[in-house]
C-alpha cells in the first residue's frame, strides 16, 4: 500500500482538528494534570515515572503491536491534537509518523526523547540510518529521562520540585537494573553469550552486556528477509552449534520457525529459549508492562536459555 495517499489524509485531518487544542488545554488546566501522550508503552512508561500525579499519560502502540509498521489512525490524530505534549522515540523509530510530528510541532511541545543523544551514542548501521532500539541499553534510557525531566519542566514549572523528586527516584531504580542485567549476563559462559532473535533490536543491550546479537531481519521489520537469510541463519546455528533462539512478541514467529525446522533437517536441534519484548511491552498491570519490568524480563529468560 502506498503511504503517500494516507499521510495526506491524516496531515488534512490534523488541519482541521488543531483548532481544538485551546479547549483540551483548558480542560487538562481544571484537573491540574498536563495531558501528554507518548507513542511507544516504554516511553509512556518514563513519562508516568517522572510525571507522576502531575500528568495523565496515553501510550498509542500497545502491547504486541510493531512501531516500524504502525500506521496512525484518524483517532491517534485526534489524541495526538488534545494533548499539551507529545513524546516520541525518534531515531525513525516511528518512521509512518514522522510527518504528522513535524505538523504537530508547530502547535504545541512534540519531543523526540533521543533528541540530547550525542552522535557517538547512537549505533549507525548505515551512512545515513542509525539503530533506533536505544531503550535496550539502560544507561542511554536514562539519557531520554533526563530529557523528558527537562522538558516537563519547561512546560510546567509549577510542579517543577516534583518532576526533580521523581526523576532522581527512578534514575536510581535505573541504575539498579542496569547493574543487576550487568550481574545476570555475567552468569552466562562467555562462549554462549550469542542472542539469536527475529529481527536486530538488541543490539544496543548486545553491545552495553556482553552479547553477540544476530537477527534475522535487520533493525527495521520493514525489510523483508528471504530464503537466503533463512538459509544463512540455519547455517550460522549449526556451525556455531548454538542451542537456543529467541521469539520476539511483536514480530511474526513464522521466519523463527523456518529456521528451527532448517537446523532440524541439518541434523541441529535448537530450542526456543522464550519470548522477549523487543519493540513493545507487556500488558499492562503485568510486570512485563513496565520498561524495569520488560528489561528484567528479557534478561532473565535470556540467561536461563543460554546459561
Amino acid at each position: 500500500m502506498g503511504l503517500l495517499k494516507p499521510v495526506g489524509i491524516l496531515l488534512a485531518a490534523v488541519l482541521i482538528l488543531t483548532g481544538c487544542g485551546n479547549e483540551s488545554s483548558e480542560r487538562n488546566q481544571d484537573n491540574g494534570k498536563l495531558n501528554v501522550v507518548a507513542t511507544t508503552g516504554m516511553i509512556g512508561d518514563l513519562v508516568e515515572n517522572i510525571g507522576g500525579e502531575h500528568v495523565e499519560v496515553t501510550s498509542l502502540m500497545g502491547p504486541g503491536v510493531d512501531p516500524h509498521l504502525y500506521k496512525a489512525t484518524q483517532g491517534d490524530v485526534k489524541i495526538l491534537d488534545s494533548a499539551d505534549m507529545i513524546f516520541y522515540n525518534g531515531v525513525h523509530l516511528e518512521g509512518k509518523m514522522t510527518d504528522i510530528f513535524e505538523m504537530m510541532s508547530k502547535e504545541k511541545p512534540t519531543i523526540a526523547v533521543t533528541q540530547d543523544f550525542k552522535e557517538g551514542q547512537l549505533h549507525k548501521v548505515s551512512a545515513s540510518e542509525h539503530d533506533p532500539h536505544v531503550w535496550f541499553d539502560v544507561k542511554l534510557w536514562m539519557v531520554a529521562a533526563e530529557t523528558v525531566k527537562e522538558e516537563l519542566i519547561a512546560n510546567d514549572s509549577d510542579h517543577e520540585a516534583s518532576y526533580l523528586e521523581n526523576y532522581e527516584a527512578y534514575v536510581q531504580q535505573l541504575k539498579e537494573l542496569d547493574q543487576y542485567v550487568h550481574d545476570q549476563i555475567n552468569k552466562i559462559p562467555e562462549n554462549q553469550r550469542v542472542l539469536v532473535t527475529a529481527h536486530d533490536a538488541f543490539g544496543y543491550y548486545g553491545k552495553s552486556y556482553g552479547l553477540d546479537v544476530k537477527g534475522l531481519q535487520g533493525i527495521n521489520t520493514l525489510s523483508e528477509y528471504g530464503s537466503k537469510d533463512v538459509t544463512d541463519m540455519r547455517n550460522y546455528l549449526v556451525k556455531n552449534e548454538i542451542k537456543a533462539i529467541f521469539m520476539e512478541s511483536s514480530v511474526p514467529k513464522k521466519a523463527i520457525e523456518a529456521v528451527i525446522q532448517g537446523a532440524k533437517k541439518q541434523g541441529h536441534t535448537v530450542k526456543v529459549g522464550g519470548e522477549l519484548f523487543s519493540d513493545a511491552m507487556g500488558e499492562k498491570g503485568t510486570e512485563e508492562g513496565t520498561y524495569i519490568g520488560m528489561v528484567s524480563h528479557n534478561t532473565d529468560t535470556i540467561v536461563n536459555a543460554l546459561k
